[in-house]
C-alpha cells in the first residue's frame, strides 16, 4: 500500500509517522528495535529509515601524517527496513539517495527492495560531503533528485539504467520526495526551489515531506504557494521537538530553519537541558494541534536524539 493510500485510508484521522536511523556499524539492532517498540504504541502509518553512504574521515598514521579514507558508519538501511517490517508489521519507507551512489548501485538497491517486497521509497539527493563546498555526485551517479526519479521510473517501466529490458519486471515503486518551507540551503530563492518540487511531482512523486520547522506559519504559506503553482500532492509536515539549550544556534545552522522569536525568548530563559526539553515538547504539541485543526491528517516526526520527546508529544496529542 502506497503512502497516499495509507493517508487516504486514514480518512482525516490524526496520525503519525516517524523517521529513524540505522544503527552505527557494529552496534547491533537492540537499541533501534527498542525505539521502534516505543513508537509502535502510537500506531504509526509508516516508518522512514535514513540512508547513509560512505563519508570521508581522517586517520592518523604511524608517521604522524593524516590519511583521508572513506567509511560507512551506518550501513544496512535495506536490511533494517526489512527487519522492521517483518518484526513489527509496520510499513517501511527506506531512503534512496544520490549521495555516494552510482546508478548501478542504486539499481541493485531497487532489486533488493523488490525481492523483499518493499515498494515505498523516499528519493533524495542527500547531503554533500562535510569537506565539500558544493555537492559532488559520485562518478556514474546522479547530481539531482530528478535524475534519481527518472531512473526509478525507468525501472518501473521495465528497463535497467542502461536501457536493457528487465525480463521479469516486478511491482512498481511508489515514492515521495523532500521539500523545504524555508527553501533548500542551495536554492537561490523559495520560488525556484518550489519549481523543482513541481518538476518532481510531474516526474511521478506522490507526496512530499518537509524539512523540520518550528513556525507553522511558514508551513501554511508554503502549502498555499504550492497549490497556486499546481503542486497538488500531499505535503506532510515534518517536526522535531527542541531538546537542548545548544540547539538554539545549532538547529538554524544545521537545518537552515528559523527559530521563531517567541520560542527563542523562552529558550534563553531555560536553565537546563531538561527545561529546554519540556519547552520543546510543549511547543511541538501546540504545533501539532494547530496543524491538525487546519486539516493536516499526518505529522511526520524526526526522532534522532528526540525519541523521549516525540513519545511525550504523541501521548499529549492522544490524551
Amino acid at each position: 500500500m502506497s503512502v497516499t493510500e495509507l493517508l487516504n485510508r486514514a480518512d482525516g484521522e490524526q496520525s503519525f509517522s516517524f523517521e529513524v536511523l540505522p544503527p552505527l556499524k557494529g552496534t547491533g539492532t537492540e537499541s533501534l528495535f527498542n525505539t521502534i517498540a516505543r513508537l509502535r504504541e502510537f500506531d504509526p502509518q509508516y516508518i522512514n529509515i535514513t540512508t547513509h553512504h560512505s563519508e570521508y574521515v581522517y586517520r592518523e598514521l604511524d608517521n604522524g601524517l593524516l590519511e583521508r579514507q572513506r567509511i560507512r558508519r551506518r550501513p544496512g538501511t535495506i536490511a533494517i527496513a526489512a527487519a522492521i517490517q517483518q518484526r513489527f508489521g509496520i510499513p517501511v519507507i527506506p531512503h534512496v539517495i544520490c549521495s555516494g551512489a552510482t546508478k548501478e548501485s542504486i539499481e541493485y538497491e531497487l532489486l533488493d527492495l523488490q525481492f523483499l517486497g518493499i515498494s515505498n521509497l523516499l528519493l533524495l539527493r542527500g547531503d554533500k560531503a562535510k569537506d565539500d563546498r558544493v555537492f559532488t555526485p559520485t562518478k556514474g551517479g546522479h547530481r539531482h533528485t530528478t535524475g534519481l526519479i527518472r531512473q526509478v521510473q525507468q525501472f518501473n517501466d521495465g528497463f535497467f539504467f542502461d536501457g536493457t529490458p528487465i525480463k521479469c519486471p516486478g511491482p512498481r515503486f511508489s515514492f515521495g520526495v523532500a521539500c523545504y518551507p524555508e527553501k533548500h540551503e542551495e536554492a537561490p530563492n523559495l520560488e525556484r526551489d518550489m519549481r523543482y518540487l513541481k518538476e518532481k511531482q510531474d516526474l511521478g512523486a506522490e507526496y512530499a515531506v518537509t524539512q523540520l520547522f518550528y513556525d507553522n506559519r511558514r508551513y501554511f504559506e508554503f502549502v498555499e504557494k504550492a497549490r497556486k503553482m499546481g503542486i497538488t500532492i500531499p505535503i506532510i509536515p515534518g517536526l522535531k521537538p527542541f531538546a537542548k539549550l545548544s540547539q538554539l544556534t545549532v538547529v538554524p545552522r544545521t537545518f537552515h530553519c528559523d527559530i521563531p522569536e517567541e520560542l527563542a525568548r523562552e529558550i534563553v530563559k531555560c536553565q537546563t537541558d531538561d527545561d529546554a526539553r519540556e519547552l520543546g515538547v510543549e511547543w511541538t504539541t501546540q504545533q501539532c494541534r494547530e496543524l491538525y485543526a487546519n486539516g493536516v491528517s499526518n505529522i511526520h516526526f524526526y526522532t534522532v536524539s528526540a525519541v523521549q520527546s516525540v513519545c511525550e508529544v504523541a501521548r499529549r496529542i492522544r490524551s
